[in-house]
Formats: structure tokens, sequence, C-alpha cells
């Protein structure tokens, strides 16, 4: 069979995040925030059309289309804006009038249990009900679209009635037909079976197809649809919409221009920005592996990833981060190996011995191992850590620590240390757990006859960022004999980052 795209280079986009992505349990944007997203689609992202608004809903609904509108109509947009109305009159065009916009969606019933159950109505009474409609629209000047609401059910269990409709309506004055998913039950096989089946048998009109993702099948679907000639697609920014949502703009147009070779006019480069304010303004979070806008998508993690890239990219697909606005990252944790590393300090302009490396790379793979999250930004810690470690005698060895820290009790710490090839155990209270820990230890040097350095000052520092799970690295200054000298820890604790640094000091003296 041939493809029905093969003749095809382009297919049109309607954003729907502005309102299914709306209804999300949850959700709620303001005015200035549906302002806000309404003309970075249209300016920045270059969508096609967007849905705003369902008329009716409430006074806040209102007050955002007309925002939207009177920004739209000055801006030369305004026929690319569209509202959700319903099959009632005057009422949803007057509301849409009002707010200044002139597209309606009007909402029908697609299956004959909708029109029967919901409506109370006979398919003749519902279709006289749509065609006043239509009329007063002509009359108002308004644009208007058909969603047949539950087409997926209609194809299934009543075909009938869908042809009824449309052979009915398709001589109106209808821009597009636009064919739900609405409870999400299509799979790919079926959508193309019923999407061929409707271009087919109304081979001159503009069908849409709107996918739900309760099977996780909205892109796939939507694929399908695509593949089987229709002329335009629904999706939303994160694929926000109800229950499980609506198909993500972002894989949508991956899937759309690299599989199908299907092209649109959104901007790729684009739309990593514009997930991220969504992102913000829903209060939504994108999952971390989200093809495409997820945080982890463009990063490698295992070693051999990250060393088949240097040798001509042998782990890349044709989903570059730089086409979304992205940098494609290596991960450091225990599966990183020396070419990770290597990426990560090449990004920081940094250069390193192989001994260094190997060691570097080793206090990483131990960090990961603790489940510790390593980054780019705790990189250079890790280095000057490791770097002034190297010339370390490591005479004094910390073999285990015990700090307990309670309410209304002072912190307490038992520790286990080794000088000289001796183990040395003791325990003390202290004002904090590290003056616990310095207290216990400062015993076990007085019982030896050791000296031991004064704390003149103590330094705690994070990577930027701000991270809660960030490493912590403890800067002490030290006084002995009139010598003044400074030694880091670095750790994910603050105490255990002041301990390795207390280390280091002992072997130094």
């Amino acid at each position: 069979m041939s493809n029905p795209t093969d003749n095809r280079t382009s297919i049109e986009i309607l954003d729907t995040t502005l309102r299914d992505g709306e209804q999300t349990s949850g959700v709620s944007f303001a005015a200035q925030e549906k302002l806000g997203i309404a003309r970075f689609l249209l300016e920045e992202l270059g969508a096609d059309r967007i849905e705003i608004a369902s008329a009716r809903v409430s006074d806040g609904e209102f007050a955002a289309a007309e925002k939207v509108a009177q920004w739209a109509r000055t801006s030369g947009y305004i026929d690319q804006v569209e509202v959700l109305g319903f099959v009632d009159g005057k009422v949803s065009l007057e509301w849409i009038q009002k707010a200044g916009c002139r597209v309606l969606n009007l909402l029908c019933k697609g299956s004959l249990k909708h029109c029967t159950y919901q409506l109370k109505k006979t398919p003749e009474q519902h279709l006289a009900d749509i065609q006043q409609v239509l009329v007063y629209a002509r009359q108002m000047g308004i644009g208007v679209n058909v969603y047949l609401e539950d087409w997926s059910n209609g194809m299934a269990d009543s075909e009938e009635y869908v042809y009824f409709m449309v052979d009915a309506l398709q001589s109106e004055d209808i821009k597009r037909f636009m064919l739900p998913d609405t409870l999400g039950i299509l799979n790919p096989e079926n959508t193309y079976s019923y999407c061929r089946t409707m271009l087919e048998r109304y081979p001159t009109l503009h069908f849409d197809f709107h996918a739900h993702n309760d099977y996780d099948l909205a892109v796939a679907n939507t694929y399908e649809a695509v593949r089987a000639g229709i002329k335009g697609v629904h999706s939303t920014v994160n694929g926000l919409g109800e229950r499980a949502g609506n198909a993500p703009l972002s894989s949508l147009v991956a899937v759309l221009h690299d599989q199908l070779h299907i092209t649109t006019h959104l901007r790729e480069d684009k739309i990593n920005a514009v997930s991220r304010l969504v992102e913000s303004y829903s209060g939504i979070r994108i999952p971390l592996n989200q093809p495409v806008i997820g945080e982890n998508v463009f990063t490698q993690v295992a070693g051999i990833h990250a060393d088949g890239d240097n040798k001509n990219s042998l782990y890349c697909n044709t989903l570059l981060p730089e086409r979304f606005g992205r940098e494609r990252q290596y991960a450091l944790g225990k599966t990183s190996g020396k070419a990770n590393i290597l990426k990560n300090i090449e990004l920081l302009g940094m250069n390193l011995d192989n001994e260094t490396m190997q060691k570097v790379t080793e206090r990483i793979i131990e960090l990961g191992d603790k489940k510790e999250m390593v980054t780019q930004d705790d990189l250079p810690y890790i280095i000057s850590d490791v770097l002034k470690s190297e010339n370390t005698n490591q005479q004094v060895k910390m073999l285990n620590y015990a700090l307990s820290l309670s309410k209304g009790l002072n912190p307490v710490a038992n520790i286990s240390i080794e000088i000289d090839g001796e183990k040395y155990r003791e325990s003390s209270v202290g004002d904090g757990q590290y003056d616990a820990f310095t207290k216990a230890l400062w015993k076990i040097y007085d019982r030896l006859g050791k000296p031991h350095p004064v704390l003149l000052d103590y330094n705690v520092s994070i990577p930027p960022g701000g991270r809660t799970d960030a490493f912590v690295q403890t800067i002490i200054t030290w006084g002995i004999d009139g010598r003044i000298f400074k030694t880091s820890g670095l750790d994910g604790d603050q105490t255990g980052a002041a301990i390795k640094a207390t280390i280091k000091m002992l072997n130094l003296i």
C-alpha cells in the first residue's frame, strides 16, 4: 500500500495547551501567564494555531481570552486564536465575540452514545441544533471548526452515526473537522484505519486528529493519523491535558520531522524554552526522562558511551540536543569512566595528567556508590580535593566514627582512628557534632603527648545552584607553633567534610 504522506511535505499543528492543557488537574493559568504562553507559541515557536479557552467557563477565563485576543489583533495573529464553544444557540458565540476572538471550535457529539445519553436527543435533533449555531456564526462573522467529540468510540460503535453527521455537515461553512480520541481508546492500527476511512469517504475535507495519552499511545496514534493523510494534528506543551494528557508537542515534532520527514512551521530550537515556561506556570514538573525535554535525555551516564562519542559520535542519534536548544552532558557517577570525566573537564577548560585523572575517577566512583548525585558543578571541588590530597602522607587514618544529635542533649562522638599503625578509640560530648569529634580526637592526642593545632576559621561552601544535594566543601584554617595553614574536605555532609579536612591537617603536621 502506498504511503498517503508521500506527496505531502508539511502539516498544520494546533497547540491546545491553554485549553485542553489547562484541564490538567491542579493547573490554572493566570491571564498574564496565558498571554505569555500564547505569545511564545505564536511568535517564537511558530505554532499554526492555538486553542486558548473554553467559552462560558468563568470570569477569569473570559478575562484571559480577552487579553490574548487584544494582543493577537494588534499583532496579526487573531485568526490563529481559537476558542472551544458549545451547541448552545448564540451563548458561546456571544462569549467569543465579546472576548474579541473570531474562531469557534464547536464541540459536537461524534458518537451515538454521547448524543443519546448525554444530550438525550436524536441525531436529527442534534444536527438541527448544530446547523442553527452555524447560521448564527455566519451572521456574526465567526469562523467555525467542528470537534466530533468521542469520534473514536463513534467509529468503533456507531460508524453510521458518524457518517450521518459528516454527510450533513460537509456542505456547511466549516473549515476543519476535528477527530478526537476523547477517551484515549485508540491504538496505532485502528487510528490509521479510522482516519483512512474518513479521508477516503470525504477526500475534500480538512481533518485534524486530536489524541489523548491514556495508553501512552498519543504520539504513536498521531504518527499513524499523519501517515494516513490527516492534514492537522493537536498537541500540548509537556503533554498537559485531562487524565494522562495529550500528545506532547516536543515528542510529536521530533517524530514528524525525523520519522515521517514531514515539515512543520515549528522552530525546534524554541521547544525547550517553551517547555520550561509552561513547566514554571503550570507547576507540573517535566519528568527527568521525558524525551527531548527531560533533564536526563541528553546526558550520557555510562563511560563507554562518552568514549564512543569521542570516537565518531558512536552513541549519538539524530536527536541532537542543539536542535532543541539543549547541550549534551556527561553524567558523573559510579558508571563513569575516564571518557565521561574527560568530557566534563574539557567543558570546564581544564587539563589533568593521567595519574590525577585516575584518582579523580576513583573519587567520583566512590561518591557514586554512596548514591551521591555528582554534577559538573561539583567537579572542580572534587579535582581540588584530589590535588590537595596527593602529597599528604597517610600516617593518620580515620577508621570509623559515629555522631549523634538529639534534642535537649549534647551531641556525642565515638571515633576509631589509626596513628602510625596503632588503633585508638575515644568518645566525647561537645557543643556540636564536629566539636564533639575534635574533643574525642584531642583526648587521644593528649594521651599520646602529641601536639594539636588551634582552629582559627571554618568556612563551608557548596557548588553554585543552591541544590540541597550538593557536595559540601569545608575549608578550615589552623594555627600551630606560629604557623597558619588551611586544609579542605569534600563530602555530601558538612560534618563529614570537616572531618576529612581535619585528617588532612593531622597528616600534614
